[in-house]
């Protein structure tokens, strides 16, 4: 059995999409492809136990992915110490010896920002190939589907073709949502629009829309229990199912089914992927203080910080360390 789906968050799953953008354009093989569901906060990450690791390895994951959590696991604790020492300095914006939730907010969010930019930065150039500074709709699908568009035939018998026949039309609805004057060409911002729908107001409908279409598997236009649950969960033994998918199916029917109708409209998808009163750095931020907050005081200092570094330097806070060679205006 398989599980899916769930425990990650939308912004923050983007490994599957950059590993295949970083990759140069003649070695691509596929589209972009589907980015996993936004996870409402469905329990309190206040209480999760700081003695538990698998908390360590919650935060690791969830807030950076697999592979770059990882980063700090090559350090020394005494490495790992001295760096995120360096990094709480900066946190600390108004230098009173306190780092507050508010300040571990702005810092993470800041973090988010910069990353997501950072990373357009790094694909630009394998798609600006006219070196204009802007990136045409036929830059792009040359850049990605060229190879497809030159040889279909290639393709004819494999999955790959049903990939990127579909993929093909879905991205370049999505280029034009994200390219607002129509000029058929993104600038770096609308690129980025592109790149990362769910961090642009302008660009959620077209979330909604693409996860509907992953998941609405008998195409009626909505999706029901049965559909969300195989999004998460593929059943391939024999046996009864494991409790946390009773847990989600009660989930389906008590909380995303608001209209009670058994089935998902886009109105409850947007509810469910992009909740309007979940802060994702605003969760972070609290948990990081709850879990580190000795003397109860709602606030941090940099003793309380380094004695729960196992914590933090998987945290979203650090951002690998990076930090310590930007310049915090930069931020």
């Amino acid at each position: 059995m398989a599980r899916g789906g769930r425990g990650r968050h939308l912004g923050l799953a983007l490994g599957l999409l950059l590993a295949l953008l970083l990759a140069p354009p003649a070695l691509r093989a596929k589209p972009t492809v589907r980015k996993e569901r936004v996870v409402r906060p469905d329990s309190d990450l206040g209480e999760r136990p700081a003695e538990d690791n698998q908390s360590f390895q919650y935060d690791h994951e969830a807030f950076l992915g697999k592979e770059d959590s990882k980063t700090f696991d090559q350090l020394t604790s005494e490495e790992s110490k001295e760096r995120l020492g360096k990094i709480v300095d900066r946190i600390d914006s108004d230098g009173d010896g306190f780092v507050t939730t508010e300040e571990l907010k702005t810092w993470i969010k800041r973090v988010q920002k910069r990353y997501i930019y950072d990373n357009v930065a790094k694909v630009w150039k394998d798609y600006d190939r006219d070196k204009d500074d802007k990136i045409s709709w036929e830059e792009y699908k040359q850049a990605t589907y060229g190879y497809y568009l030159g040889n279909p035939t290639e393709f004819q018998d494999t999955s790959d073709h049903h990939t990127f026949k579909k993929m093909l039309p879905r991205d370049e609805r999505r280029f034009k949502a994200a390219d607002l004057d129509s000029d058929q060409t993104a600038t770096r911002e609308e690129f980025t629009a592109f790149l990362h729908p769910e961090e642009f107001e302008h660009m959620k409908e077209i979330v909604v829309l693409e996860t509907l279409e992953d998941i609405d598997k008998n195409g009626d236009g909505f999706v029901d229990q049965d559909e969300y649950i195989a999004d998460m969960f593929s059943h391939e033994e024999s046996g009864p199912e494991p409790d946390w998918v009773l847990s989600e199916r009660e989930q389906f029917n008590e909380f995303r089914d608001l209209n009670k109708d058994g089935k998902l409209d886009k109105d409850e998808i947007r509810h469910w992927i992009l909740p309007q009163d979940y802060d994702h750095a605003q969760a972070e931020a609290r948990h990081l203080v709850y879990e580190s907050d000795k003397n109860k005081d709602e606030k941090l200092t940099k003793e309380e910080i380094l004695d729960n570094w196992n914590m933090f330097v998987g945290s979203q806070a650090t951002n690998y360390g990076e930090d310590l060679t930007k310049n915090h205006d930069e931020l």
